[in-house]
């Protein structure tokens, strides 16, 4: 993985409108690779609705979307994926009835999978890695024991530390985070960030949106702030929380479309 602090992805005035409100108002927000980019913002200032056009689930009604230099404004999200970003949800989306383990290996394109590659030589063998690797992600994660429980039989916590594992199977470039541990207790909230933190210096790239200033802010290397659909302030943790804008929103009431 590159590890130069370059752009991995960036936009560009990119708009968002909804029945005429706008949700994004010329949208300038850059993650540069290997670190951790956190948005901010009251309810209703547009964090959500950034990382969904981003990420494929909207499509932008003006503006453009870069990653890796290419512009990927606008691809379905299969295709986004493909490209190497990767989306975990506020709420986990698991299937639900099939394991840990499972939900683990469906995350890579198995070979044997399909009738031809079911007849070449090396799909088991790959199989046979494929696990190995998902077991190594789970001990990373520190939850290599629930490997055979279903996913429905987790916690909030350890689904979201699922969603990583997920990512890591894919070898994603860019892991884009929604509240990561909102609802989660402290004690597994710091084991989560401290698996982020353990994954940028792997090489990994996160972009992060976060309420729970208290527990983010000290594994983040770049805020941006956003209000009413555009991004207000943007700069390092001290910048930030010195900057009487943001406190001002920050103190009052937007409500909302997030």
């Amino acid at each position: 993985m590159k590890s130069n602090g370059s752009d991995l992805l960036y936009t560009k005035n990119l708009f968002k409108f909804f029945d005429g409100l706008t949700a994004l108002n010329g949208v300038n927000i850059r993650v540069k690779d290997n670190r951790v980019t956190l948005i901010i913002g009251p309810n209703g200032s547009g964090k959500t609705t950034f990382i969904n056009t981003v990420s494929g689930f909207y499509k932008a009604d003006e503006g453009h979307v870069y990653f890796e230099g290419l512009e990927i404004t606008n691809k379905p999200p299969h295709e986004i994926y493909q490209n190497g970003i990767v989306r975990t949800f506020q709420i986990p989306q698991p299937l639900k009835k099939l394991t840990v383990l499972e939900n683990l290996l469906i995350a890579d394109y198995n070979p044997g999978e399909s009738v031809v590659g079911s007849l070449l030589p090396g799909w088991k063998k790959y199989e046979e890695d494929l696990v190995e690797r998902a077991f190594d992600v789970l001990k990373f994660l520190k939850i290599d024991h629930l490997w055979d429980n279903l996913a429905y039989q987790l916690s909030g916590g350890q689904l979201k530390l699922l969603e990583i594992g997920r990512a890591m199977m894919t070898d994603a470039k860019l892991i884009i985070m929604d509240e990561p541990v909102a609802g989660v207790n402290p004690v597994l909230a710091k084991s989560i960030l401290d698996r982020i933190k353990e994954l940028k210096a792997r090489g990994y790239t996160f972009l992060i949106v976060e309420h729970r200033l208290d527990l983010v802010l000290p594994y983040v290397d770049y805020i941006y702030v956003m209000a009413n659909g555009s991004v207000i302030a943007e700069g390092v943790e001290e910048d930030i929380m010195s900057n009487r804008e943001v406190i001002e929103v920050y103190l009052g009431d937007t409500g909302g479309r997030t």
